[in-house]
């Protein structure tokens, strides 16, 4: 998978929701705004198809760091809930990075490996909870959040449902690094 053609595919989507929700809005400009609206979100929802079948957890949270990135570009400076909602996922995502970083050297991540209670509840599958998981974690519940609201167009919905499995793909991508990095083999 091309990780630069992806990135470019999913900002060009963003750009093309964006513009037509503000469509949606403009007198004589909903049918316009449902067409760029509608195209946006079938592209999204193929780039991030195309993410979670690489289950490389690098490429899905790229994936959704970028789609979350111009989210908070087009997000209005008086939507103070929003702004920081995504403020605080990009956040936690930038930390996903350094997690992804430090379980591709085993040495550093053996180490780290042993400040993590062993309590099951700081544990996901016998492994770590650390900053990869808990991004997903968060993100996910974020997600369901939305899905919950009413009157999200049915076609958005499948865009968000996707997200919400390219976490999972992600985080199980995930568990295969730690396996490798902490040497351990399934029996």
């Amino acid at each position: 998978m091309d990780i630069t053609g992806l990135i470019l595919k999913i900002n060009d989507a963003a750009i093309a929701i964006d513009f037509g929700r503000k469509g949606f809005a403009t007198r004589g400009k909903a049918e316009e705004g449902r067409i760029s609206y509608e195209t946006g979100i079938v592209a999204a929802l193929s780039a991030f198809r195309d993410a979670q079948s690489t289950t490389d957890p690098k490429t899905i949270i790229l994936a959704e760091y970028t789609f979350l990135n111009q989210e908070l570009q087009f997000c209005e400076p008086t939507d103070k809930d929003s702004l920081s909602s995504l403020t605080q996922a990009i956040q936690s995502f930038d930390d996903a990075f350094l997690a992804l970083q430090a379980v591709e050297d085993n040495n550093l991540y053996k180490g780290a490996e042993l400040t993590y209670p062993h309590n099951k509840k700081y544990r996901i599958s016998g492994f770590p909870k650390d900053a990869f998981h808990i991004a997903c974690i968060s993100h996910k519940t974020r997600l369901q959040n939305i899905l919950r609201s009413p009157g999200i167009d049915p076609i958005e919905k499948s865009l968000l449902k996707q997200r919400f499995a390219n976490l999972s793909t992600a985080q199980n991508g995930y568990i295969e690094k730690q396996k490798k990095a902490l040497q351990i083999n399934e029996q």
